[in-house]
């Protein structure tokens, strides 16, 4: 016997689960939506269901049999080809020279009140405006939004547009396509429409924003005019606080810097043997020893009561024994590398972003390591890194069309042109209200580094090299459930004097 919508409605709600585009007509069709929604609140998963997490058989969530795509790398004795002069410097005699630009360590003083929340978005509010100014071809002054509904009448013609930059309130999609949203200044707020226009009027740039969205809480400039009645404004034209195009730094003394992320140690699925396959050669190829800096974008253990059930899936249960088995894995490295440390959701801090640094207790185990927050703006030699954990992909994979767990480099240019690494407030990413906001992306760094999604990516976006550090956990039973399959033991090596890059694999 069919199950109705309501009743099936009403379980969703009890397991915390919300519905996406399609999984309504797949969640009917299905031979037992109920099993099905009990079998997911048993393993803990709450907030929106996808018609992806909907298997075609019932009691059975299996991964995908078609093998993941293989990365595309020049290979040569088993190991991808490279340029001594991509490469030109043995980091063993270099100099180590990191420089921390930001850090929240330390420097964290917010109480969590509503004048702190306040002063969060001011801070953010007018850090971005100053960017949108001087890096968007803006058509005029922006203004207040107050004062722009006070003149309104001047602005409802095409020669004469009005110009303001504020936070967006409820983006959201007509039945037509276009895109609305309100955007708001500390003197009020004001509804816009971005038309989804066809043919010869159709804009590139609108189009593109217009099929990705827009996030609740980004920082936008908006040029246009009212509608007749000044209800609505029409936007001509969308700013955003990036620049066109940025001009890298080159290090002297020509070094590389490697990045990995979400080792995960104390899982059951971390992969130890390809770790020790890593450590070989690091000790015995040549283009190891150009390798100065090892950037560990957090999540390096798996910590304890991360997720419901977590205990069943650890070989170590003890936090601390994690975080001693990690350091005696980075003590196998050879002794010129010097790493550089972050914390993710996984590890022994506050989960609120901007994250310190992990505490002292834990930092005495590790010998030949920096220790900083989440994010953190440094050099090294010169060249301007911004390393991020990424918790806050989640959030554009949840409110951006055009990002995915598949391909999480695309959030990574969205952060950029937002300047801004976690907009969303009360998403999927905890913030903690400081007084300056410290997710905005002061200074365009020269290399922009996440983890968190177990991907893998090196690319160029803008002058700015973007890394998605790889993984060294093997799929998990969560991602089985989800059919996701990681990219994982992928070393990424980029060379500070040349910025050259390579990938090494390791699984």
């Amino acid at each position: 016997m069919a199950v109705s919508w309501g009743e099936i409605f009403q379980h969703l709600m009890g397991a915390g689960l919300i519905v996406s585009r399609g999984t309504k007509e797949k969640l009917e069709q299905h031979e037992d939506p109920i099993g099905l929604i009990a079998s997911l609140r048993s393993k803990g998963i709450k907030g929106k269901l996808t018609p992806d997490m909907i298997p075609s058989n019932p009691g059975r969530v299996i991964a995908p049999i078609a093998a993941p795509q293989t990365e595309q790398i020049s290979m040569r004795n088993n190991m991808p080809d490279w340029k001594r002069e991509d490469f030109p410097m043995e980091a063993m005699d270099a100099m180590i020279d990191i420089k921390v630009h930001y850090d929240i360590t330390g420097n964290s003083t917010t109480e969590g009140k509503m004048g702190d929340i306040n002063d969060a978005f001011n801070d953010r509010l007018e850090r971005l405006r100053k960017l949108i100014i001087a890096n968007s071809n803006l058509p005029r002054r922006p203004m207040e939004i107050a004062r722009l509904h006070a003149e309104k009448s001047r602005f409802q013609g095409r020669d004469n547009l009005a110009v303001a930059i504020g936070l967006v309130n409820e983006p959201r999609h007509t039945k037509n396509g276009h895109l609305m949203f309100g955007i708001e200044d500390k003197s009020g707020e004001m509804n816009c429409l971005l038309m989804n226009r066809k043919g010869d009027d159709r804009v590139i740039e609108h189009a593109q924003v217009i099929e990705s969205g827009l996030m609740p809480d980004d920082v936008v400039g908006v040029s246009g005019t009212f509608s007749q009645n000044g209800d609505m404004f029409y936007v001509d034209d969308l700013h955003f606080p990036m620049q066109n195009r940025h001009d890298k730094k080159f290090a002297e003394q020509g070094v590389s810097v490697a990045f990995l992320s979400d080792i995960h140690v104390g899982s059951k699925t971390f992969l130890e043997a390809q770790w020790h396959k890593m450590v070989q050669w690091f000790n015995t190829d040549p283009l190891a020893r150009t390798i100065k800096y090892l950037v560990l974008s957090g999540d390096c253990v798996d910590g304890v009561g991360i997720y419901p059930g977590q205990d069943k899936e650890l070989a170590i249960k003890d936090l601390y024994g994690q975080y001693s088995r990690f350091a005696e894995l980075l003590e196998l490295l050879p002794e010129w590398v010097e790493c550089i440390m972050l914390p993710g959701n996984h590890d022994a801090v506050r989960p609120a972003e901007p994250q310190p640094t992990l505490e002292p207790d834990i930092q005495q185990d590790f010998n030949t390591t920096t220790f900083v927050g989440n994010p953190c703006d440094f050099s090294l030699d010169g060249v301007r890194l911004l390393s991020y954990h990424g918790k806050s992909i989640d959030d554009f994979v949840a409110g951006l069309r055009t990002v995915t767990d598949r391909a999480p480099v695309e959030a990574m240019r969205q952060l950029l042109r937002r300047r801004h690494l976690a907009p969303q407030w009360g998403g999927k990413t905890p913030l903690s209200p400081e007084p300056e906001d410290g997710l905005v992306i002061r200074e365009v760094p020269d290399i922009f580094v996440t983890g968190h999604v177990h991907g893998h990516a090196c690319l160029d976006f803008r002058g700015t090299t973007l890394v998605c550090s790889s993984t060294w956990q093997d799929q998990t039973s969560y991602q089985r459930m989800l059919g996701f399959q990681p990219k994982p033991c992928m070393l990424t090596v980029v060379n500070l004097g040349t910025h050259k890059s390579v990938s090494i694999p390791f699984a």
